[in-house]
């Protein structure tokens, strides 16, 4: 029994369209936006010039830093930046704990909501709203927790620039 060259070759083009479909799933599974990751970016923190970084990653995994100034003596004015040890979004809900730095660290629990901004990429799009518990240890290792309500506004970012913009 013979193949004709025609279904030979029809045979190898099929051989290998199947042979591309996982590629093209893995692909379509990359390309796919991580849920909750529109909510990544800058919020403002406490005072001006403050902010956190949040990253929302895969399985709600959330990384990022609070990025302010010092208040001990020691570095009074100075930028500390306390990295998340730990962090997570389940839906709206994040929380997240910084590392200790200078005796301080922060804990947050709260959501995620729209803000007043307008369109994407607003001042205030999205705000983080909760309770922000900064703990503190002093040289006697003696610790002390001040609890208060936040709501944190995301920075305005430039979504898609215009040509122009882009010089």
């Amino acid at each position: 029994m013979s193949i004709s060259f025609r279904a030979c070759a029809l045979l190898l083009a099929c051989f290998f369209l199947l042979a591309l479909l996982p590629l093209t799933a893995q692909q379509e599974k990359a390309s796919a936006p991580v849920p909750g990751s529109e909510y990544s970016g800058m919020y403002s923190f406490l005072r001006d010039g403050e902010f956190v970084q949040v990253t929302v990653e895969n399985q709600g995994k959330v990384t990022g830093f609070v990025s302010r100034y010092g208040d001990l003596d020691s570095d009074r004015g100075a930028f500390l930046d306390q990295f998340f040890k730990q962090g997570k979004l389940e839906g709206n809900k994040l929380t997240f704990t910084t590392e200790t730095v200078h005796g301080i660290w922060f804990e947050f629990r709260g959501t995620v909501e729209r803000g007043e901004g307008k369109k994407a990429g607003d001042e205030a799009y999205y705000l983080i709203k909760g309770t922000l518990t900064e703990n503190s240890t002093d040289d006697a290792k003696k610790t002390s927790s001040r609890t208060r309500d936040v709501t944190l506004k995301s920075f305005p970012q430039d979504v898609n620039p215009t040509h122009e913009e882009r010089k």
